[in-house]
């Protein structure tokens, strides 16, 4: 079967900086690339995943491993989970500190008995797993929070997904040559937040697949959890809407909610598919016929086959 790829770098307000956009929209499709080529010669759809996951990890123009934002106690503590389609098996790790890559400890405990590890938890598995301590702070992150602490914490938190220096938490979707699906989210999560939150990312509702779908979600994490939206648009195509029908009506639903909210899919019939309700989704695609990206869509809602 050919391959699928989608990936996506967070979702909020339309960046004011708009300098912005060419460095987000090159960091996603050289990832998308490399991740694509990958696949085509065999790589798995969990493999691909987690490759895509930790390289997006690795580029601080992310809110993701290195780049993460830090929390209210100028913390870093970052969420990840990895769901296998084929086995309908779902993993992650939530607030774990001091490390490279969160989504490789969620892929190792989707193979585990106890498959959602939290908090310190998560860091004494990163010890066993013989993980190198790891300091994901960069400056710039760091300036941040000591601007926003002047400000008394108070900005909106769809700012804090996609303002000037930040892009929000990163996502892949992938379909291998055997039609396996594999969904990936990571982030570090809203930014300047009460220490001990939870975002979506490490749950089903933000990251989701079976055999037939996988779906990542990005935008505001209490908004994807009162959506369940990975879950809604999955349980909506195993009950027979196609991904386009499903994504649109998890799609106008948040709208009706008045929720901040994005996500990219892909259907094992070979659809690729991202739908959003913000002014803003960073994702980039590959169905077979190159790189493309949605970088400067039109703001406000809206769900797009772009493959299949």
């Amino acid at each position: 079967m050919t391959p699928l790829l989608i990936i996506h770098g967070g979702a909020g307000k339309a960046l004011k900086d708009p300098a912005r956009g060419p460095i987000v929209r090159s960091a996603l499709r050289a990832t998308c690339e490399q991740v694509y080529a990958r696949l085509n010669e065999g790589l798995s759809a969990m493999e691909a995943v987690r490759l895509g996951c930790e390289l997006l990890e690795d580029d601080v123009n992310f809110n993701a491993g290195t780049g993460s934002v830090l929390q209210s106690d100028g913390q870093i503590r970052m969420t990840a989970a990895i769901m296998d389609g084929g086995r309908q098996a779902f993993s992650g790790v939530v607030n774990v500190e001091q490390v490279q890559h969160p989504i490789a400890m969620a892929h190792v405990l989707n193979s585990e008995p106890d498959r959602v590890i939290a908090g310190a938890g998560a860091s004494l598995l990163a010890r066993e797993l013989g993980l190198d301590i790891y300091d994901p702070r960069t400056n710039k992150r760091l300036r941040e929070w000591v601007d926003e602490r002047d400000r008394g914490f108070t900005s909106d938190p769809a700012q804090v997904v996609a303002s000037d220096h930040r892009t929000g938490t990163i996502g892949v979707v992938a379909m291998d040559t055997q039609g396996r699906i594999a969904a990936g989210t990571s982030t570090g999560g809203r930014g300047f937040e009460r220490v001990g939150r939870v975002s979506d990312s490490g749950t089903p509702a933000g990251n989701y697949a079976t055999q037939n779908v996988g779906i990542s979600c990005t935008g505001i994490g209490e908004d994807i959890l009162d959506e369940g939206l990975a879950v809604r648009v999955a349980v909506r195509v195993e009950d027979g809407m196609t991904l386009v029908q499903a994504m649109e009506k998890s799609m106008q639903d948040s709208v009706k909610r008045g929720r901040m909210l994005g996500a990219i899919a892909i259907s094992r019939d070979g659809k690729v598919v991202w739908g959003k309700t913000t002014d803003l989704l960073l994702a980039a695609w590959d169905s077979g016929h190159g790189v493309h990206d949605c970088v400067d869509a039109v703001p406000g809602p809206i769900t797009q086959q772009v493959g299949g």
